[in-house]
């Protein structure tokens, strides 16, 4: 870990914007060189990719996946866990270099199901609520929790917010599709708007937000605090601050940062192509999607777009 002063305040940032924009955990991709990317483009909360509890609390190596700096600020770090205790000792270690915590209640896959993590935890409200108890008595820094619709009743997913309000979490992310449904079908407003009426804390929606009109229509139609984007903030990072497509200079920032943090190829890769996606044409995507070493890719930057970056 970047060890650096984290000071922000999350509650006062809701109780000053009636509307936050936030960044939304996304394995991979949501870390350090992207989250600094977003502040520049309206991004008020960025969160981590989600790190498990009991593999952050107990290796050291592990922790090294984890940076921040002073320009990384208000950071999110969401953890994965399904034991109180893990959680709240991966709570203590990150505290100092957070401004929030969030436990995850919704991931989908199949293998976090099986490792009781993620919507695992949408039927179990009293696990949830031993874990988030556990985490406000060991840390001050504030405490969230991300959720998704429950895939038969509605009821547990109210039951699930409120037990976790009872606790004192801070506020509730609220996915509107269930475990089951891809990210193709159409979203729930419903179920976010009945979760935002009957909690007290603040409740951010998340789901098929990929412009500001997505954005609109999210809070027209659920009423909450502010809104999530994933793959919307990875094919425009800079939707939030009103452009319709990735500037390149966002383009070139993101660039300089990832090289300097040591950012794998891949990761480099398939952002760029993410962003650039829609200024592309189908010839040059074939040509960019064969790159396979950062020197190409900055040849190719460099040659079709002028973005000047070095190693």
């Amino acid at each position: 870990m970047v060890y650096a002063y984290k000071g922000q305040s999350i509650l006062q940032l809701f109780e000053d914007n009636p509307r936050l924009n936030v960044c939304a955990p996304m394995v991979r991709y949501s870390k350090g060189a992207f989250r600094e990317v977003l502040r520049d483009y309206n991004v008020h909360i960025a969160y981590t990719p989600m790190i498990l509890a009991d593999v952050f609390k107990s290796s050291e190596h592990a922790r090294h996946d984890f940076t921040t700096n002073s320009a990384d600020c208000p950071v999110v770090v969401q953890f994965a866990a399904h034991d109180p205790v893990d959680l709240a000792q991966a709570a203590q270690i990150v505290a100092p270099f957070a401004d929030g915590i969030d436990l995850n209640c919704g991931c989908p896959q199949k293998w976090a199901y099986k490792e009781r993590i993620g919507a695992y935890l949408s039927d179990r409200p009293e696990l949830v609520q031993d874990m988030v108890r556990a985490v406000k008595a060991a840390v001050s820094v504030p405490c969230s929790i991300k959720i998704r619709k429950h895939p038969t009743d509605e009821r547990k997913t109210v039951e699930l917010a409120k037990r976790a309000e009872m606790m004192g979490v801070d506020w509730i992310a609220v996915h509107g599709r269930t475990r089951h449904q891809k990210s193709t079908e159409p979203l729930d407003y419903s179920i976010i708007r009945l979760v935002k009426e009957s909690v007290g804390v603040p409740v951010l929606a998340n789901g098929s937000v990929f412009s500001l009109q997505d954005a609109e229509t999210m809070y027209e139609q659920t009423g909450v605090d502010g809104v999530m984007s994933a793959r919307g903030l990875l094919q425009n990072p800079a939707f939030f601050a009103e452009y319709n497509h990735t500037p390149l200079e966002c383009v070139e920032k993101y660039v300089n940062r990832a090289l300097a943090y040591g950012t794998p190829t891949f990761i480099l890769h398939h952002h760029i192509m993410y962003m650039m996606e829609s200024l592309m044409s189908s010839i040059e995507r074939k040509t960019f999607n064969c790159l396979s070493s950062t020197p190409a890719i900055l040849d190719h930057l460099s040659d079709y777009y002028g973005i000047c970056c070095s190693l």
